[in-house]
């Protein structure tokens, strides 16, 4: 029998973040500015709202799930036992992603080129610490790419031991038996939350790129 262990959001969460990303890495390494500028955007409203639904949301998705001892991460690596949400060691990586993205967000917001665009806020703080940005904004993509390399790896390593982490993220249940199911919540809540908060950026910050795709 299978068992709802993510809502709709967290798996729509998922998904969004890997196009995310993928558009702000292509579109910056191409130098598609306004492209970049209105994606970023989107996805600091991404993770805010997943933020928020730590706090608000399904049992598998609070914030509080993801926070174990050392020892218990090095139990879930040796341990093939089923888990209702992120394993400990799982949860370890999705706090480095959280840690990495929101650093690639903020610092892009203090960032400037010198010649044609800059950040939002790099006109509230010294040069220097604009500076001191975009080095962070430069150096810590690399990092969040190394990251996500391991991540990959985990889950083809999962895979070639017999479980599919990729499945539940796609049909938000598992077949594997567990205790008891996790309380949950709609995903639809969430989902408001992203888009009020993704007008509110656009509006506020992104209206000119957005309107120069146009």
């Amino acid at each position: 029998m299978a068992t709802k262990v993510w809502d709709g959001f967290i798996r729509g969460f998922h998904w969004l973040l890997v196009i995310g990303i993928a558009v702000l890495y292509f579109s910056g390494e191409e130098g598609w500015l306004e492209i970049h500028f209105v994606t970023g955007y989107l996805l600091l409203a991404l993770m805010a709202t997943r933020l928020i639904w730590g706090l608000i949301g399904s049992q598998t998705a609070k914030l509080s799930s993801l926070f174990h001892s050392p020892k218990a991460v090095l139990a879930s690596l040796k341990s093939s036992a089923p888990f209702v949400g992120h394993n400990p060691a799982g949860s370890l990586m999705v706090l480095a992603f959280f840690v990495l993205i929101i650093v690639q967000l903020i610092s892009g917001l203090f960032t400037t080129d010198d010649i044609l665009v800059e950040g939002p806020l790099v006109s509230y703080v010294p040069y220097s610490w604009a500076e001191l940005a975009g080095d962070i904004h430069h150096t810590n993509i690399d990092i969040l790419l190394i990251a996500i390399a391991v991540h990959i790896s985990a889950i083809v390593l999962y895979r070639l031991r017999g479980k599919n982490l990729v499945k539940p993220l796609l049909t938000g249940k598992t077949t594997e038996p567990v205790a008891s199911a996790p309380a949950m919540r709609s995903g639809l809540l969430a989902y408001g939350i992203f888009v009020v908060l993704s007008v509110v950026l656009l509006l506020t910050w992104g209206y000119e790129p957005l309107m120069a795709l146009f």
